[in-house]
């Protein structure tokens, strides 16, 4: 019995020092970096048992960036449901009068339009007495608390709201003309911009687009050389301007006559009937959402979600409801971060590493765990398609990256096997993105190789 019970705790002593040494692995990664150690913020904790593993600064708030996206939109979807679909739908009244009612669809393009007046015209509606938008199912708000003005520009982060078109994007087109001769630049689909030309024509293309908002809003400035036509993208200022532009492109394209007003207008329950609808479905979005990190989706997802909550309007109130109830329902303490918005972009957003491990260990309970670890970016995938190579399919995670943040969270299976939850967040102004990246690679190897 003595001979069994030495044998035992020889072996503990051996787990304990195992430990340990792991501990230390990461440790060193930290302190040999050039980055403030105080700025690196780590939680690790076993999938299976929930027990904490590897912590530094894990209780300190600071902002996640877009991994925050990971708990936004796992909270959407239980509100929202798998199989919801964003649905476009246009309506004929007994009064010969049109209704479109919006579904704020990220997805939805400028064809998409064509093809509902398309199927009006083939159903002979080619004079409407009157066309009406219903466009409550999204509040006015289109751009987030906290998001940097001088973003305004980035095609990465643009507008959003029931109006969602075409990326809610704006592309220029920058056309070469003759040696040392400005260059022609122009919108591929008409909309009320103008632009200080500075770009000519040379040898090779680099440009660069600016605006000065205390100007114009609709006035861009595009520097630089361009040899062959190429093709940028900027957030179109006003959505509703944009999308009722494509509606009017739409009306003429069909020759469907109409020379009145479009009016704001909640559609009637009684005397109308359903002409056409367009559908695209969630789960495109919760691709694009984890593996590209797109921040309009996101948004949208969000704020739907709250909608659906309150059985009203989608606001970021009512989305942040929402997440606080769901909260609730699995036992996450929401008492050290503040969420306001769906994307992470906000410079408001805190977060502990603690608080995302836990929910990633809670996520993972759910009966659609597998379905979202899936979609998540893995080596040589989404954002993660040129970074973390050496993992292959060891990885599933999402990242964030804001001016000074550099962030992933997501799961790792180690060499011995361990099913781990971790986060990592570096909020360092004085170091290059890189640099930030490159320190959360090693952190990650050494949790890989030493678990």
């Amino acid at each position: 019995m003595k001979k069994i019970l030495g044998i035992l705790v020889f072996v503990m002593f051996c787990l304990s020092q195992t430990v340990v040494q792991a501990a230390e692995s990461i440790d060193k990664v930290i302190k040999s970096s050039p980055i403030n150690k105080g700025a690196v913020f780590v939680s690790v904790k076993d999938l299976n048992s929930g027990k904490n593993i590897y912590s530094h600064n894990s209780n300190s708030p600071v902002n996640p960036a877009s991994t925050q996206k990971l708990i936004t939109l796992a909270a959407s979807l239980d509100t929202l449901g798998e199989d919801y679909k964003f649905t476009t739908e246009l309506y004929k009244s007994s009064a010969n009068e049109l209704y479109l009612k919006l579904s704020a669809d990220p997805f939805l393009s400028s064809k998409d339009l064509g093809k509902l007046l398309e199927t009006a015209k083939s159903k002979n509606i080619i004079e409407p007495k009157n066309v009406y938008i219903d466009d409550y199912i999204l509040d006015d708000m289109q751009w987030g608390e906290g998001w940097q003005w001088d973003d305004d520009l980035n095609p990465l982060m643009p507008k959003f709201g029931s109006y969602n078109m075409d990326d809610n994007l704006v592309k220029v087109v920058i056309k070469p003309t003759t040696p040392k001769a400005p260059a022609d630049i122009f919108t591929e689909k008409f909309y009320p911009v103008g632009f200080v030309n500075r770009v000519v024509t040379g040898g090779y293309d680099n440009v660069s687009i600016s605006h000065n908002q205390s100007i114009s809003e609709n006035l861009v400035e595009i520097s630089g050389v361009v040899k062959e036509q190429i093709t940028r993208s900027i957030p179109a200022s006003n959505i509703k301007r944009y999308f009722k532009l494509r509606l009017d492109e739409a009306f003429t394209n069909n020759k469907i006559i109409f020379y009145g007003k479009i009016y704001q207008k909640k559609l009637p329950t009684t005397n109308v009937y359903l002409v056409d609808k367009v559908e695209h479905n969630i789960s495109d979005a919760v691709s694009a959402i984890l593996q590209d990190s797109n921040n309009m989706m996101a948004e949208t997802v969000f704020k739907l979600a709250g909608g659906k909550f309150v059985n009203n309007t989608g606001s970021v109130d009512s989305a942040i409801l929402m997440l606080n109830d769901y909260c609730r329902k699995h036992n996450l303490n929401t008492a050290n971060i503040r969420i306001v918005d769906g994307s992470g972009v906000s410079k408001n957003n805190l977060m502990t590493a603690d608080f995302m491990t836990d929910f990633l260990i809670e996520l993972s309970k759910q009966e659609n765990f597998e379905s979202l670890k899936e979609n998540m970016a893995t080596p040589g995938k989404g954002t993660l398609s040129n970074r973390m190579l050496y993992f292959h399919d060891n990885l599933r995670a999402k990242t964030g990256t804001l001016s000074n943040v550099s962030s992933i969270a997501g799961y790792i299976k180690t060499q011995k096997g361990r099913n781990l939850a971790f986060d990592i967040v570096i909020n360092d102004p004085k170091s290059q993105s890189n640099n930030k990246k490159q320190l959360e690679e090693m952190i990650l190897r050494a949790i890989y190789m030493n678990y």
